[in-house]
């Protein structure tokens, strides 16, 4: 036994040498390892949690109206929504042989409302009174002229039809007998719309033609 071994004591702890024992905590390195491990796959399933919430979610949520893609096949499944209500250009417009117009004069110009009937009838409209407006409405036309019908889809489209014919003219409706329309012409009135720009105006845009060498592409109408 060395000198340095304290009495009493011997086995393990029995001191060899000129030097002490050093007494050291066993290392937990399987402790450590096994919470980083259990870490991991809890970060793990979290993440695949979310994933899965944001599939389901994405799924069900509507497909937005700003998305272009979206709006292309809207415009190409419905071809009239392209057609802006109202547009003189229209294809279902009527022929001016089925609008029968009452031309009326509300100016001190005379001969100006059997001239304008003569020019509507040379362009195929049917020409039906030709006098001047009676006064109480004469005052109440400041511009180009009034265009006046029957309430009703069939006279509107009928007004469409008399408004290629004149600029800057004002529509309004009324209770009355019969399909017939009144153009009131009004003091800033001059002439009719040129002949040539009023019958493009009432044969609508021309359609484009596919080009027969130009593949088609399918996102577009």
């Amino acid at each position: 036994m060395s000198m340095l071994t304290p009495p009493g004591l011997g086995g393990k702890y029995r001191i060899r040498g000129d030097r002490y024992p050093r007494m050291r905590r066993p290392r937990r390195r399987g402790r450590v390892l096994a919470v980083a491990l259990s870490g991991a796959a809890a970060l793990a399933v979290l993440g695949w949690g979310t994933l899965q919430l944001v599939d389901i979610f994405s799924a069900d949520a509507p497909a937005k109206a700003t998305d272009p893609g979206n709006a292309k096949a809207a415009d190409c499944a419905s071809p009239a929504a392209a057609v802006r209500p109202g547009a003189r250009g229209s294809a279902h417009l009527p022929k001016p042989g089925d609008v029968t117009v009452n031309v009326l004069n509300a100016t001190s110009r005379t001969g100006l409302a059997r001239d304008t009937a003569d020019e509507l009838e040379k362009r195929g409209f049917t020409v039906g009174k030709v006098a001047n407006a009676p006064a109480g409405l004469a005052k109440e036309i400041k511009g180009t002229g009034v265009l006046i019908g029957a309430p009703g889809a069939e006279n509107t489209a009928r007004l469409k039809t008399l408004a290629t014919q004149l600029k800057g003219e004002e529509i309004r409706y009324d209770e009355r007998d019969g399909d017939a329309l009144d153009l009131v012409l009004g003091e800033k009135f001059t002439e009719l719309t040129e002949e040539k720009a009023a019958t493009a105006a009432l044969a609508g845009p021309a359609a484009p033609r596919p080009s027969a060498s130009t593949p088609h592409d399918p996102t577009t109408c």
